[in-house]
């Protein structure tokens, strides 16, 4: 997105649900549905912590499904700056090394920006910023067929592997950390991605929002330059 005047401070809104749980099939139907040119996604998967320090048995070997391998004091600060109309940039995470890699990805304001992750209605600091809140459900079953999928053709894992650290971790650490930020949600999407009339539900939500976001704006006079 080019630098602009904004004509009000970003909405922010969080999506979160269990992995596999279809979480990027909304996040993607909201981009296409709200406007690509309106719309902004920064992943929490972006903020784990770079182990490049750490022997690389161990790195593997890491709990990634709890909080603390998430650097999520980082995305407060950066969504706080967003917010405020401040570009950011965010980091990247290199999945086969578990290290962040040199490079970065400038994000600037934009009428929507949304929080993606398993994790991101878990602290209390990252939800304070949000307007609107989405949990996605989906059983635990298929989501570790989607997962998978996912990690065997993007991250270079094998099947048995990813098998084995949702059992271990993935699944416990869901029980435990994510299946409870339910309960912060203002939408609950059933059946993960698939559930169009929960979508709808979420964008009918926003354009709400929106207009206050607008109104209170316009009331006040001010707006947020993206900078």
């Amino acid at each position: 997105m080019t630098a602009a005047v904004l004509e009000h401070r970003p909405l922010i809104l969080g999506v979160a649900g269990g992995s596999g749980s279809g979480k990027s099939t909304v996040v993607k139907e909201l981009v296409r549905i709200l406007g690509p040119e309106r719309t902004q996604v920064i992943h929490h998967d972006s903020y784990y912590r770079d182990l490049a320090h750490v022997p690389f048995p161990e790195r593997v070997a890491t709990n990634f499904d709890h909080p603390d391998s998430l650097e999520t004091a980082l995305i407060v600060d950066h969504v706080t700056m967003l917010r405020r109309g401040q570009a950011v940039e965010i980091p990247s995470y290199d999945f086969p090394t578990h290290t962040r890699a040199a490079t970065t990805r400038v994000v600037s304001p934009a009428p929507v920006l949304v929080l993606d992750g398993i994790l991101v209605l878990q602290d209390h600091r990252l939800r304070s910023l949000m307007d609107l809140k989405v949990y996605v459900h989906t059983d635990h079953e298929t989501r570790l067929q989607r997962r998978i999928a996912r990690d065997v053709a993007e991250r270079g894992r094998t099947p048995e592997s990813v098998r084995a650290q949702f059992e271990t971790s993935v699944l416990p650490m869901h029980l435990e950390f994510v299946e409870p930020c339910r309960a912060h949600a203002d939408i609950v999407i059933e059946e993960g991605g698939y559930n169009e009339d929960g979508i709808l539900l979420v964008v009918e939500r926003t354009r709400k929002l929106l207009a206050r976001l607008r109104d209170a704006s316009a009331g006040s006079g001010l707006s947020a330059p993206a900078r």
